[in-house]
């Protein structure tokens, strides 16, 4: 197995240098779980597209919230919030211990490459943070990725405990705030002002830099004070427990049906607990801050199962499966998976800011779903017929060019 085989970037030749991974070399049910991470993150991030930033954790603050709109924000809360971003970070994860077992086979500089890689991608996205989207998961993701590095030689077990410690600090500190907050107190983080939303409203419906002005101080707040008190505690631990299900077998489908069917079960039963919780717990208190904050946590705590069962589910389906319909367009998404998500900014925010059609604030819950099903459908397509000309994709060749400096 091969690092492209966790990323889609790269692999190492025998004394050519790298090369791109030959489709025949790749673990189909890996490329297809990243794909409908991709997939799946867009049925979230489109609410941060569109819509003003407070609905994306209280729904009650904006727009209509009951009949059909609240089944959809009940639907999608509860099998796609932060159970796809958990996904894909356990893939991360994966994909740091693929590269290096790769690059200390062919030369034994697998740390210094790493890092050159890892910056790369820190620019990338600092670059989709600051131009186009404050919502980036990129630059987290990079961060982390200097010093989660540092662990992949542990076993399995290790991993998982101290991905576990990492994962529960920030979550004791939220759950202990909403407690001593109150349940049915009010809280500044979960209410926002119709001034401060209709200010957010007017500057992503302005030009680029009336955006700009909007995004800056969100993203550096993501990448300073977030970052340190929570994505930073959370991402990292997600990304030893990625290391820890690579080397176990679960993410290369090497388990039995048995065994994937089972932690299906046991991790649906428990997440979808807890996110259920969360959501008894918010409507019963009327959207009260402290409530609120206690729900979030509950749904995160949720998706610590629920992205292991998911992963289980498509390792299942693929167990067998190599081609068709669904597989072929999953697996053409996720070998360029990086393409493909900052695609979903740029088609995103072309349709809901100022610079193009204007429509942020405008749209509702219903319209975003049909604009998901029409971005999923440009996706798919344009990422197979690329992969019929190109073994990967242009920001994945960026990405492969920064890290080894060869521009040819």
């Amino acid at each position: 197995m091969t690092a492209a085989e966790a990323d889609g970037v790269e692999t190492a030749g025998d004394g050519e240098g790298p090369r791109p991974t030959a489709p025949d070399e790749r673990i189909v049910s890996l490329d297809v779980l990243r794909g409908i991470a991709i997939f799946g993150i867009l049925v979230i991030n489109i609410q941060s597209f569109s819509m003003p930033t407070i609905v994306r954790i209280n729904p009650t603050q904006y727009g209509e919230f009951s009949g059909v709109e609240q089944l959809i924000w009940l639907g999608s809360h509860v099998f796609f919030e932060q159970k796809f971003i958990a996904l894909f970070s356990l893939m991360f994860g994966a994909g740091i211990v693929l590269f290096m077992q790769s690059k200390q086979e062919a030369d034994g500089s697998a740390m210094l490459i790493h890092y050159r890689r890892t910056a790369v991608l820190l620019l990338i996205g600092l670059g989709h943070a600051y131009l186009l989207w404050d919502g980036d998961i990129l630059v987290i993701y990079a961060l982390c990725g200097f010093w989660s590095v540092l662990f992949w030689e542990e076993s399995p077990r290790q991993l998982l405990a101290i991905g576990a410690v990492l994962i529960a600090i920030p979550t004791l500190l939220s759950i202990d705030a909403a407690f001593r907050i109150g349940l049915s107190a009010t809280h500044d983080a979960w209410t926002a002002s119709e001034a401060a939303i209709q200010a957010e409203i007017t500057a992503y419906q302005g030009s680029w830099l009336d955006g700009f002005a909007q995004r800056r101080d969100a993203a550096i707040a993501a990448h300073t004070t977030q970052f340190l008190s929570s994505t930073a505690w959370r991402y990292t631990g997600l990304m030893l427990w990625g290391m820890a299900l690579y080397k176990t077998g679960l993410l290369t489908n090497d388990w039995s049906r048995k065994a994937y069917r089972r932690l299906i079960l046991v991790g649906a039963t428990v997440g979808f607990a807890f996110v259920g919780a969360g959501v008894w717990l918010v409507f019963s208190y009327d959207w009260a801050g402290g409530a609120g904050i206690l729900h979030w946590e509950l749904n995160n705590i949720g998706a610590l199962f629920l992205a292991p069962a998911y992963a289980s589910l498509v390792m299942y389906y693929c167990k067998d499966r190599v081609s068709g319909p669904l597989i072929t367009a999953c697996q053409a998404v996720g070998r360029t998976a990086l393409s493909n998500y900052l695609f979903q900014t740029v088609a995103a925010t072309t349709i809901f800011y100022g610079y193009g059609l204007g429509l942020y604030g405008q749209v509702t819950r219903v319209e975003q779903m049909a604009v998901i099903l029409v971005i999923w459908l440009v996706q798919a397509v344009l990422s197979i017929l690329w992969l019929r000309r190109f073994e990967y994709g242009p920001v994945e060749w960026l990405w492969r060019r920064g890290t080894y400096g060869d521009w040819r």
